[in-house]
């Protein structure tokens, strides 16, 4: 009876392809991770952005009603960032010119509206890479007064 020996280099190859896998497979889902958190960023950029945009719209007709016009932000939305909270998000109003439809020195008046706010990030390796552990988001919105009139 002969006896046939397995060469060794198959079963050592099925050892190296377990530890190619492993590692790649490692800063595949790294990657993909970091991807969805930047994703889920940009979604609550988007976010902050429609909400200033409601805060300017109003704004453009009520350029003196500061609560009304945060009041419109803060309701604007409450997913993915819960605007409402305002130890989170903060809310500028400024008047650019007078609060009135027209022109001053030459320029238009205009309402100019931020909300910012700090995304906090999922990731626990991204935090390390970037230096900090969150995203800070700004939206700047600036509409033309439409009313009242200048007199």
């Amino acid at each position: 009876m002969k006896i046939i020996k397995r060469p060794l280099i198959r079963s050592a190859q099925r050892g190296q392809s377990l530890v190619e896998l492993a590692v790649s497979l490692t800063v595949i889902l790294l990657l993909l991770a970091g991807a969805v958190d930047f994703g889920m960023a940009f979604f609550s950029y988007t976010a902050l952005r429609d909400a200033a945009q409601e805060g300017a719209l109003y704004g453009s007709i009520n350029p003196t009603n500061y609560d009304g016009i945060t009041q419109r932000v803060r309701q604007a939305s409450s997913t993915p960032v819960n605007l409402a909270d305002e130890s989170k998000v903060f809310v500028s109003i400024s008047i650019i010119g007078e609060a009135c439809q027209g022109t001053t020195n030459g320029s238009t008046n205009a309402i100019q509206v931020m909300v910012a706010y700090n995304y906090p990030i999922i990731m626990p390796f991204l935090g390390r890479i970037l230096g900090t552990q969150t995203i800070p988001l700004r939206a700047i919105i600036t509409d033309t007064i439409l009313s009242p009139i200048c007199t």
